[in-house]
Parts: structure tokens; sequence; C-alpha cells
């Protein structure tokens, strides 16, 4: 029998030759870069990646990867991206979400999905404005911030992403930084790696409505010299709870998180925070369930004969609904 030897995956192949809609030095170029190395080193094959936004700036990001993009409702990208993932388990799948998008109107989603454990990879693009509708105040501005085109600093608290993604049940929480392209790529390999849902906030300056934390302010430095943004893993923080964990280690790994995840101003924490085996993922929760789902589950399914007849046979249910 031959051998099929499959072609190696350059950057290349995941570039799309497009006019952004991004201003000038936006942190999304990072992103976007970071997501298109990350496939790339991954090998993956473009047709087997699958990509969820949702609106906002943040939303654009899928049209200029080179692989299947899929625009959703405002909020809802997480949804359709499980769905996907469930109907199709060999896709790798990512959402691309925006703080306005992710965290407002898609909150709920956000805080459901992290029940399900589903495996698939949720990026942040977390400026703390809304970017495309001029800089309104998105959920993560922190309380008593003005922004430029704030007409008074904002009167809501913020969400900290990262604690309600651990209160919500992500068993991978990490964080980037967009203009670290490749501190931020090796991250989003370790997501896309993990066995679970994993959810990858990253700090992204807004050149154009967020004046108060820019690029210059990140790379700013304390009265001691150390650099704000740091490295977790650089300063040997452990974030894994292995298989098989008992509630004493996961407590205690989560006690830690809880320390770093509330850090932020003078220093700024990035790197991977909680890598938790210890959870099933609802795939294997399905399989309990349906035990050849592996085997049938729904993109395996034919829904045409060799004609292009349709195979469902929806009598049954005009039968029930009809009016007699």
């Amino acid at each position: 029998m031959a051998t099929i030897i499959q072609p190696k995956v350059t950057r290349k192949d995941y570039q799309v030759e497009h006019s952004s809609d991004w201003c000038p030095g936006c942190g999304d170029f990072g992103i976007l870069s970071a997501i298109q190395q990350a496939l790339a080193k991954l090998n993956l094959p473009p047709h087997q990646v699958a990509i969820f936004g949702g609106i906002g700036c943040s939303g654009k990001a899928q049209y200029y990867v080179g692989s299947y993009g899929i625009h959703t409702l405002h909020g809802r990208p997480l949804p359709y991206a499980m769905g996907a993932k469930l109907a199709n388990p060999e896709l790798t799948v990512l959402v691309v979400a925006g703080d306005g998008d992710g965290l407002g109107i898609g909150a709920g989603h956000f805080v459901n999905g992290g029940r399900r454990n589903v495996d698939l990879t949720y990026i942040l693009f977390n400026n703390e404005v809304y970017g495309l509708t001029k800089g309104q105040a998105a959920p993560t501005l922190p309380l008593g911030l003005k922004t430029k085109s704030l007409p008074e600093p904002t009167i809501q608290s913020r969400i900290n992403p990262l604690m309600l993604a651990l209160a919500a049940g992500f068993t991978w929480i990490g964080r980037g930084y967009a203009y670290n392209v490749k501190d931020l790529a090796n991250l989003i390999q370790r997501a896309i790696q993990h066995p679970g849902l994993a959810y990858l906030d990253v700090l992204q300056p807004c050149p154009t409505y967020n004046d108060l934390h820019t690029k210059d302010w990140y790379a700013g430095k304390d009265l001691q010299g150390h650099s704000r943004i740091y490295s977790l893993q650089e300063e040997g923080y452990d974030p894994l709870i292995p298989e098989g964990a008992d509630e004493k280690i996961a407590f205690e790994k989560m006690s830690q998180f809880i320390v770093k995840a509330n850090e932020w101003g003078e220093r700024i924490p990035v790197g991977i925070f909680l890598e938790n085996r210890s959870l099933s993922t609802f795939e294997e929760r399905i399989c309990q369930r349906i035990p050849n789902y592996r085997a049938v589950y729904p993109a395996r399914r034919p829904i045409a004969d060799k004609e292009g007849h349709p195979l469902t046979d929806l009598s049954p249910i005009f039968t029930e609904l009809a009016m007699t």
C-alpha cells in the first residue's frame, strides 16, 4: 500500500491577500500573524481548520486566514464553533472575538460554554474599547478610566476575563500580548494542543481609541527596572493540574491562579495561568452515551445518494404537523 505523505504546511498557506479594514498600528495585525504562524507550526492543513468570528474589529480576522472562516452573529461565535466541533471532531476549531463581543452580549455563551469543555480554542482580542463603533467603554475597561472618546470616565467596574474563564470552567487559560508575536504564536499552539476548552486573553492596544493602555504603556518599566509585562513560565510558575489530581492539588493550583489573574498595573503577567487535565472533554462524555459516536458523528453521515437525492425522510414530520 502506498504511503500518503502529508506536505509540510507553511505560513504562506494561511496568508490571504487582502486590504485590511484595521487601523495602522492595530494590535490585531500581531494576533493575525501569530494565528497564521501557530497553525503552520502545527502543520495543520488549512482545509482542516475552521475559524469563527463575531462582530467588531476582531470579527474580520477569519477573513484574513487561508482556512475555513465563518462570520457569525454578534456575541455568538462560541456556540456556532461548538456545534461545528461536535459535528466534525476532526476539525481544529478556533473562535476569535473582541472583549465587547465575547464578554458583553456574548457573556452568557462564554459562561455556559465553559461547562462543556469542548475541544476548541477561544482567542479574545482585549483592547478595553468598542473599536469598531468609535471607542465606547467595553466590559474590560477598569472603573474610573476615561479614554479619548468617552465624555466622562466609565462608571462601571471591569470584568476580569481570566477569573470569569476559571469560574465558568475553561480548562486551559492563558494571556498573551499582541506585539510579542513569537510568544503569542507559541501560546496559541499550546492552546490548540490542549485537549479541552482553551481561553487565550490577548492584550491588544487600540491606537485609535484607547490612549491610556498604549504600546508604550505596555512596554513601560517600574522604578526597579522591571518590565510591566513579564512571563509566568520564566518565573517558574507551574499551571498544570494533572490527570487524576486530587482536590488538594486542584485547590492549590487555583489559589495561585487567582493571585496572578488579579495582578494588574505596575506588573502584568502573561503566559499559561491554568492547564487542567483532570476533566474529561465533552466528546469523551458523548462517547460514553453513544459508544460509536466517532464513527457516526454528523460530518460522516451521507446526506444524499449518488444522484444527489436527499436521504433524509421528512414525511413523518410533515404528517405530524399536517392540519386535518
